[in-house]
């Protein structure tokens, strides 16, 4: 609640420009059970940090994922569709009421706040600076284009670097997993002459999420989580 407040002193949306969707200043506030919580309760966190945003901020809230209270409401694209700009004038719109807050947006914009399994934030550059490429392989993988089904991505610009990158939201590494998504990218961009110059992940990613590709790229025999080191200090 701290920082959504900070945030909002501080970020004016009317002057922002940048290469990832976003809608407010406090873009998305996700909560995950890691461990002695279930999504139950991750979604009555949600519920509470919705309205205390929307009553005491004056925030727009859009609850997503399993906290949504419409099904059109679950993917965060779709509670994200237009941006800052285009939400202004859609928010006066009844099927883009805000679950919490007003609806009219101010410059901080709005936030969406829900409840999930954990996501990897996952980006894989290529060796070329049209963008194209990135796009026609981000709508080949992701779940919208026919690809994973629990996968978001799409093309975009790294400044300076004049190579484009694929920027994927892993929704569910169990269904697809890292290396999956990784030998299909390179697969694709191989049909346009393009080769995979690195990777990164962005934040947090779950330690079976790496067992998992170190256990495809290794062949690993019968290994297990327990014979990670720092697993058993």
């Amino acid at each position: 609640f701290k920082s959504a407040e900070k945030a909002a002193d501080l970020i004016d949306l009317e002057k922002h420009k940048g290469e990832h969707p976003r809608m407010g200043a406090t873009d998305v506030i996700p909560f995950i059970p890691i461990s002695g919580v279930d999504m139950k309760d991750c979604v009555k966190l949600a519920q509470e940090l919705g309205r205390r945003l929307g009553e005491e901020l004056g925030i727009p809230v859009y609850l997503y994922e399993e906290a949504a209270t419409r099904p059109e409401r679950k993917n965060l694209a779709d509670v994200r569709r237009g941006q800052y700009e285009e939400l202004k004038t859609a928010i006066k719109d009844p099927e883009r009421k805000p679950d919490f807050g007003p609806m009219k947006m101010p410059r901080a914009g709005a936030t969406a706040v829900g409840a999930r399994p954990p996501l990897i934030a996952y980006n894989i550059n290529l060796d070329t600076g049209d963008i194209k490429i990135a796009n026609k392989i981000a709508r080949l993988i992701r779940g919208s284009g026919g690809g994973f089904k629990s996968v978001k991505a799409l093309g975009v610009m790294i400044e300076g670097r004049n190579l484009a990158q694929v920027t994927i939201n892993m929704c569910n590494y169990k269904e697809a997993p890292l290396h999956r998504v990784f030998e299909l990218v390179k697969i694709e961009a191989a049909r346009y002459g393009v080769n995979v110059v690195g990777s990164e992940i962005v934040g947090l990613v779950p330690m079976d999420a790496l067992l998992d590709t170190a256990d495809f790229y290794l062949r690993l025999e019968g290994f297990k989580k327990e014979q990670v080191l720092e697993s058993r200090i």
